[in-house]
């Protein structure tokens, strides 16, 4: 878990917060090691559900590894919703309670089957709304709220964005993460917020996606690239031309077995920074080195990069609505060596 007091003192300021101003509802996470949780009750009394934390997708939805149970708050719609990996996806509308903090009404889906490698109970989608377009089966006009969306508009929160602290997993166990609901946490980052705008290139624009340049050292890997960051996915991917670019700068090897870059302990003592430039945000640099796979697609297509949970250990990171827009900012454990 984060650190207890910081966790208490975030708690203390979300009540107080949203007492008076309705202004922010932080709610803490579970590190899974490849992935962030939250811990969600659905219904009224509450049954608890662990869900993937995702934004790559704009639906919320149960039913993995642990049935969803209907209660007195539970409304089924007459709607069946298409979401990959799962199957037969019925939309209910349920009451929602998020660390014992706040309440909220909204629609989720409901998975009679799904995808049995998954370690969760089900996903809380935060990506765009838009990304929920044609989720419903027979109504493409229909956009399903985010909870970041649905807050917003009960008055629960004063704008309709979410950040997103994400702590390096280490062998002590003290690596969770904190979601900030309606405006970002001062207690999780150390500078100021650069904001970048969602791109317009396709299909990085259906996500939170933008303009970037990535550099290893002062090489040049990724020139110019759109492409999304997604908290859904574990590592960092870049195409194939910036991935090969990575790999032969830093001297790795391909490991079939293990399907990752391997490199020697003096190539390792040798590694220079990997740099991520986002916008008019220069240089994040993260020590993420290696945990870099392929997307298998060429430079210029909309999906030059997809940054994972391994580059959101190292950076606070901002889901603007109504901004259109997506921030960063380092946070005490960018420069961190564990993980």
């Amino acid at each position: 878990m984060i650190n207890l007091v910081q966790h208490d003192e975030a708690r203390v300021a979300a009540f107080r917060d949203n007492s008076t101003h309705g202004r922010r509802a932080d709610i803490p996470l579970e590190n899974q090691k490849s992935c962030f949780t939250v811990l969600v009750g659905i219904g009224n009394p509450p049954t608890y559900y662990n869900l993937l934390v995702d934004t790559g997708s704009a639906v919320t939805w149960v039913g993995a590894n642990k049935a969803y149970e209907k209660t007195a708050s539970s409304f089924v719609t007459p709607w069946e919703v298409v979401i990959p990996t799962i199957i037969y996806r019925i939309l209910f509308t349920d009451v929602l309670t998020f660390d014992d903090t706040f309440t909220t009404e909204m629609k989720i889906a409901v998975a009679s089957d799904y995808d049995e490698g998954m370690i969760y109970n089900g996903v809380l989608g935060i990506g765009p709304t838009g990304l929920s377009a044609g989720s419903v089966k027979n109504h493409p006009e229909i956009e399903l709220e985010t909870i970041t969306q649905r807050l917003f508009d009960t008055g629960s929160i004063s704008q309709p964005l979410v950040g997103i602290f994400f702590q390096p997993s280490s062998r002590d166990g003290n690596d969770g993460g904190i979601l900030n609901f309606g405006e970002p946490n001062t207690a999780f980052y150390t500078d100021d917020i650069a904001y970048t705008p969602v791109t317009t290139i396709f299909p990085a624009s259906m996500f939170w996606g933008f303009e970037q340049r990535i550099t290893y050292g002062t090489t040049e890997i990724l020139l110019t690239g759109f492409g999304i960051v997604d908290c859904g996915s574990t590592y960092n991917y870049l195409a194939s031309n910036a991935y090969e670019n990575y790999r032969v700068e830093t001297g790795a090897n391909f490991d079939s077995r293990t399907n990752f870059l391997s490199i020697t302990p003096e190539r390792y003592d040798a590694l220079l920074p990997l740099e991520f430039h986002i916008g008019g945000i220069n240089g994040l640099d993260g020590g993420v080195y290696l945990a870099v796979k392929n997307l298998n697609t060429p430079v210029g297509r909309g999906d030059d990069f997809r940054l994972g949970y391994v580059f959101l250990q190292r950076f606070y990171a901002v889901f603007d609505i109504a901004g259109s827009r997506v921030g960063f900012s380092k946070t005490p454990f960018t420069d961190a060596t564990t993980n």
